[in-house]
């Protein structure tokens, strides 16, 4: 088995991470059924508001896994400033992240699984002050979960697979896989549609 350097390792991940957070902005802008297009046009489509965010996140998070701190906070600080989004370094984001809108977003999970849809406006974090992030303090999504503009997902609770928040809703406790949170505080209630992701 041919083993790389961690440099190496490091730098597939983040291309790969790329590659398909490219992919899966271009599928759900373009349709489901869309043909991908040659790999140049592709890549030309990263410069796009819904797309520059996570690229920039992506820099960041790679930075921060480096022990860069100083880089990972300026890459952090452009996305706040040039796009309404403040997503923390620290955040471990699975691939396809996918951001509509970006405008007073705050993301910052403990971990957030592959193929994350969130709108504008969305808070995920603490409940209080917390200076030294974990799973205890701060949310931890999973796959394929939609989070809809201005919900509010705080504290050391877990959004199953195959979830959705909606609109202004306000998570303060756990959500089980294939089910919808709405309302303040959000209540759950079951989904038949929720498998159904993109």
């Amino acid at each position: 088995m041919t083993s790389f350097p961690a440099g190496s390792q490091m730098r597939y991940r983040m291309m790969h991470l790329v590659y398909s957070d490219l992919v899966r902005a271009y599928v759900l802008v373009n349709g489901a059924g869309s043909d991908l297009p040659p790999p140049l046009f592709l890549w030309s489509s990263m410069f796009s508001p819904r797309y520059i965010p996570v690229l920039l996140y992506r820099i960041s998070h790679a930075f921060f896994q480096r022990g860069h701190s100083l880089p990972s906070r300026l890459f952090s600080i452009f996305n706040f400033v040039f796009f309404g989004v403040e997503i923390s370094p620290c955040c471990r984001i699975g691939p396809g992240l996918f951001l509509p809108h970006t405008q007073g977003t705050v993301i910052g999970a403990w971990s957030i699984g592959s193929n994350a849809t969130i709108f504008q406006g969305v808070t995920i974090g603490a409940s209080k002050l917390d200076f030294s992030p974990s799973p205890a303090t701060r949310p931890v999504l999973g796959h394929f979960v939609t989070i809809c503009a201005g919900a509010v997902v705080i504290g050391g609770l877990s959004i199953g697979d195959n979830c959705i928040v909606g609109a202004n809703a306000v998570v303060l406790d756990s959500v089980p896989s294939c089910s919808i949170a709405v309302g303040v505080p959000a209540r759950v209630l079951p989904s038949t549609t929720a498998s159904c992701h993109l």
